[in-house]
């Protein structure tokens, strides 16, 4: 298995999977011209995608959709909770288990303040995949599905202090900071240290605030949690991240 996060904040969000036999995009929020640059950065075309998943119905995360689908016919995938939000004719909804061509997708709740919100545990033969981005916790009841995962993309959206000291107006840092909001990088740390394990090689960060976080805050809150035990790679809002 391999990814790669084509871009990754609050003004877009896009995350190729390649496994043996199929390419994923999850989210598409680029504008098809932006995204097809991305893709070709890395030697791939949206001709190449098999499947669009959808983590929820957020601008950031679905800007690029609609002219994606009709420029290209891959297979989406979405909660049937989105269906009255997202329209295709090639849509299928998602179980709570999935096995599409040479890969398994369990799908599990997450906590935002969209339509439907969900994350994904992607499995390929020896290795595993955990993606969790936009969510204001993550809850317990999942961590028997989630631990010691071999890659875990997992939202690591600001920094506690520079949050609620920053110019955002008040509704709005509460809104971040709610069950419904955003993971900070301590709350990442915190839950990455009780998920991951022997089997784990690489964390990605995803999802950083541009005003609220910076790249070194982020990376040190989550290696002083998790104790230096896994590498630690941040995404990039313009930037690819290629991960093997």
């Amino acid at each position: 298995m391999e990814a790669i996060v084509l871009g990754s904040g609050s003004k877009g969000n896009s995350t190729l999977i390649k496994t043996e036999k199929s390419n994923i995009l999850i989210d598409v929020g680029f504008s098809y011209k932006n995204l097809k640059e991305k893709l070709e950065s890395v030697n791939m075309y949206p001709k190449d995608i098999n499947y669009i998943f959808i983590t929820h119905d957020h601008v950031d995360h679905i800007f690029g959709l609609s002219t994606f689908l009709k420029k290209h016919k891959p297979t989406l995938y979405i909660s049937e909770k989105l269906s009255g939000v997202i329209t295709y004719e090639n849509t299928k909804y998602f179980s709570d288990e999935n096995i599409i061509d040479d890969f398994f997708v369990k799908v599990f709740q997450t906590s935002h303040d969209a339509t439907d919100s969900i994350g994904f545990l992607i499995e390929e033969k020896e290795e595993s995949l955990v993606y969790i981005t936009d969510t204001g916790y993550i809850n317990e009841r999942n961590f028997i599905y989630l631990k010691n995962k071999t890659y875990y993309f997992i939202e690591s959206n600001h920094d506690i202090e520079k949050l609620m000291n920053g110019s955002y107006p008040y509704h709005l840092k509460q809104r971040i900071y709610s069950d419904k909001g955003h993971l900070s990088n301590e709350a990442c740390g915190m839950y990455l240290s009780k998920l991951i394990g022997d089997d784990t090689k690489k964390i990605i960060l995803l999802h950083l605030s541009e005003e609220n976080n910076t790249k070194i805050l982020a990376y040190d809150a989550v290696t002083k949690m998790i104790e230096s035990k896994v590498p630690v790679l941040v995404s990039d809002q313009k930037e690819t991240l290629e991960v093997r």
